[in-house]
């Protein structure tokens, strides 16, 4: 597996502690349907003529300095419950059809994160990876949502500010550890708030998923055709909720379950990820380089719980002014956990951190956050925390929930229980209260829309596709049995002839139907 495809998975695909798994949960049902209706009363079925200049714009698409792909730029209302207030203006990408086949209209794409850079996705992926027939009928189309990448982002912290936050102790041992983990949250929310105080309150998945209806419009299509993964699942199940009558051809792949509240959610997280790093032992202690080991998956645990401890205490050294603590160390294995094709990488890493250099590991931990050489970070991590801190209320009201949680987290995973639960206090001290909660999405009346599950996916465990179909009135299940986050253009045949049969033809597979 090349760098590119590393940097993709492991942190423009996203998910993992930080990204989904960063603090989001609680509230009800009711509170959730107060949420949907306010969105639907500002509607454009229901305040056409509010909308309408939004509803009828003309994109000016220019040459994007990247060869075949055009851009624009589209503008919405910063809040809409105020058509009339200031606009936000959000980055547009496209690839044109290329035939031949009749032309099947546009395509939207999204990675996940939240956080992630759909126009960065297409251009370095999906406009280029993509079946070729499925390049041949639809123009393929993304959008940076707001808040993110291109479309006026969310900014916190500077790059030596966020070199400091990536290496404060998720795991604390001792009240002061625990203060200054506290006081490194609270930082990078008053970050937040300072520098992006107008956008914060307005970056919802809710506000998101209307934006994509208004592109939908402005590009000509009658209904919107979408293939989004991990948090894009969830953007595109919202989408279909506010709009069903418009669903065209839906793909959720590393599907997302919005019904859940904030502990089940991470716990499920956390056990995802206990479950990818027993498969990647399992291999790996077949292996003659394994650095933990040729013994058994629970004595290859143990060692790198061993590994863990010692970084705490004492950092390895990387050859650059930030040494390999255990945050750092635990971000770089989790990083490798999301595609199965990055565990030779990891398990030279591993190497190399316990001979004294963790240099490996760094590299892992810095694609993860999208740090460059430079010392800049794209904006990833902290849309991340907007959107998700909006979207739901947090999941602890301070250290001691989290402290009361932290056993049900190290049952779930021995090795990452601890730092994932901390990682979730992340919301506490947002300076932006939510505007969402927990609650099922049927979307009644959508057309088949097609949720894809992975058995072993480390970040949207497997049964949070299996909840999201069944809540789906028109959901159909795919499964592929296998490890890595997501399933579409992974390897397996089965797979990407399914999906790209529904997206060519509309037919969705029979649901309940196995890949591997």
């Amino acid at each position: 597996m090349d760098s590119r495809r590393l940097l993709r998975t492991s942190a423009t695909a996203l998910a993992a502690a930080g990204l989904i798994l960063s603090g989001c949960s609680g509230g009800s049902d009711a509170a959730a349907s107060r949420t949907t209706a306010a969105a639907r009363q500002a509607s454009p079925s229901s305040s056409p003529e509010a909308l309408k200049k939004f509803y009828g714009q003309k994109l000016k698409w220019r040459d994007c300095g990247v060869t075949g792909f055009q851009c624009a730029t589209l503008r919405a209302p910063l809040d809409y419950a105020k058509p009339d207030g200031e606009q936000i203006d959000l980055a547009v990408s496209r690839l044109r059809a290329t035939g031949p086949g009749k032309r099947l209209g546009s395509l939207l794409v999204n990675p996940g994160g939240p956080g992630g850079s759909a126009v960065g996705y297409l251009q370095g992926y999906a406009g280029v990876g993509y079946p070729a027939p499925v390049r041949a009928r639809y123009d393929m189309v993304a959008v940076d949502p707001r808040g993110v990448a291109r479309s006026e982002p969310v900014e916190c912290l500077t790059g030596p500010e966020m070199d400091t936050f990536t290496q404060v102790d998720q795991t604390p041992d001792d009240p002061a550890e625990v203060n200054a983990l506290s006081a490194a949250f609270k930082d990078f929310s008053a970050g937040c708030a300072k520098k992006s105080r107008t956008i914060l309150p307005h970056v919802s998945t809710v506000e998101t998923a209307r934006d994509m209806d208004v592109l939908r419009a402005v590009l000509g299509d009658e209904k919107l055709n979408y293939v989004g993964a991990s948090y894009g699942t969830f953007l595109g199940a919202t989408y279909a909720e506010l709009f069903p009558d418009r669903v065209g051809r839906l793909v959720l792949d590393g599907a997302m379950d919005p019904s859940l509240p904030a502990i089940e959610l991470n716990r499920d997280q956390t056990a995802g990820f206990e479950t990818s790093f027993r498969a990647f032992a399992a291999d790996c202690v077949t292996q003659p380089d394994c650095p933990l080991g040729t013994g058994s998956v629970e004595a290859a645990g143990e060692a790198l719980k061993k590994f863990f401890r010692d970084v705490d205490a004492e950092p390895v050294p990387t050859g650059e002014s930030r040494p390999l603590g255990e945050s750092l160390a635990t971000t770089g294995v989790i990083a490798a956990m999301y595609d199965e094709g990055a565990w030779p990488q990891l398990r030279e890493a591993l190497a190399r951190a316990l001979d004294g250099d963790g240099a490996g590991l760094l590299a892992l931990a810095d694609s993860y956050y999208e740090r460059e050489a430079d010392g800049t970070y794209a904006n990833l991590m902290f849309a991340n925390a907007a959107v998700n801190c909006l979207d739901l209320p947090a999941a602890y009201g301070g250290p001691a929930d989290v402290a009361k949680a932290v056993p049900s987290f190290e049952k779930a995973s021995p090795i990452f229980g601890r730092g994932l639960a901390w990682a979730a206090l992340n919301c506490t001290s947002w300076p932006t209260p939510p505007t969402g909660a927990p609650h099922r999405i049927t979307a009644e009346g959508a057309a088949p829309i097609l949720v894809v599950g992975t058995t072993r996916d480390p970040a949207t465990p497997y049964k949070w596709a299996q909840s999201l179909s069944g809540q789906l009135s028109s959901g159909t299940l795919l499964t592929y049995e296998g490890d890595g986050h997501t399933a579409y253009g992974r390897g397996s045949d089965c797979i990407d002839t399914a999906i790209n049969t529904y997206l060519l033809e509309g037919t969705p597979p029979a649901d309940g139907k196995r890949c591997s």
